[in-house]
């Protein structure tokens, strides 16, 4: 009977790979379609894919984009922007999932539903009355408005919470018998137990507010203070695109990330799939 099974499992097994390898193409695609574009000075002119393909090629597109005052401004405020948020993230979420799982207050599951509530909530429906509270407190085109909203995130409470519920309690009971306070606990022992998850916490919103168009647009008049995606929004002129320049410079600006991903690839992996087996 094994025999017999066994075709089946190296047909299954090659159709997999296959779907595999198609999902890896249309992945990798767009980006080798955005590199191929931002090496040519004017690919608007050509007509066909195989046109651009044979076209030479020219790093024109990068050094303008590089020797832009405009663009290091950009490329420095993002870079500004997600290492402050990050950490806020890592240490405001970590210190009130602790919070939400392991201590007893008045109201906690109150406080948990308004968590899950904003995390359901679609981001469009707080332009509004975020704008009114920056607009009334005068952070308009300040670091204020760029930082301090998003130094604690729903999703980054919930992440955490959830972590530290799974963790066991032993080792916090034995540190309170050998007379550690919750702050010694929560940085001394729980911090450490919960660095991989931790770690993709610090990954996803360094990404996602390296990516981040719509705030940043709407509290930023000033050039100085416009971040990354901001400024390449710039390229789309109201007549015609500079697509040369706008590819370039996304390239620049997607080079932190993969990066950031093929350091801690690793990481990522480990804190995703922290839990899912149980002895």
């Amino acid at each position: 009977m094994p025999l017999l099974f066994a075709p089946m499992r190296m047909l299954k097994t090659f159709f997999v790979h296959i779907l595999l390898a198609l999902t890896a193409i249309g992945m990798i695609f767009p980006l080798l379609w955005m590199l191929l574009v931002s090496l040519h000075i004017s690919p608007e002119s050509y007509d066909s894919f195989g046109a651009l393909l044979a076209a030479p090629y020219s790093l024109s597109n990068y050094a303008d984009a590089l020797q832009s005052d405009d663009f290091g401004r950009y490329f420095i405020n993002s870079i500004i922007v997600g290492i402050i948020v990050t950490t806020g993230n890592v240490v405001f979420c970590l210190m009130t999932g602790y919070a939400l799982a392991r201590r007893s207050f008045f109201g906690k599951r109150i406080v948990f539903a308004s968590v899950l509530g904003v995390l359901m909530l679609p981001q469009q429906m707080l332009m509004i009355p975020l704008y009114r509270i920056m607009t009334q407190l005068g952070w308009i085109d300040t670091w204020y408005a760029l930082i301090i909203p998003w130094l604690v995130t729903p999703f980054g409470v919930f992440l955490t919470r959830q972590y530290i519920m799974n963790l066991p309690t032993d080792i916090e009971d034995a540190a309170r018998i050998d007379g550690a306070g919750e702050w010694r606990i929560l940085f001394r022992i729980i911090a450490p137990l919960c660095r991989p998850i931790l770690t993709v916490l610090a990954i996803y919103t360094f990404l996602m507010n390296w990516n981040s168009f719509l705030y940043p647009f709407l509290f930023t008049n000033d050039a100085q203070y416009r971040t990354l995606p901001v400024g390449l929004a710039f390229y789309i002129g109201k007549q015609s695109i500079d697509w040369g320049h706008l590819m370039a410079g996304a390239g620049i600006s997607a080079l932190p990330v993969l990066l950031l991903f093929a350091i801690f690839h690793k990481r990522v992996i480990e804190g995703l799939t922290a839990g899912a087996l149980k002895e």
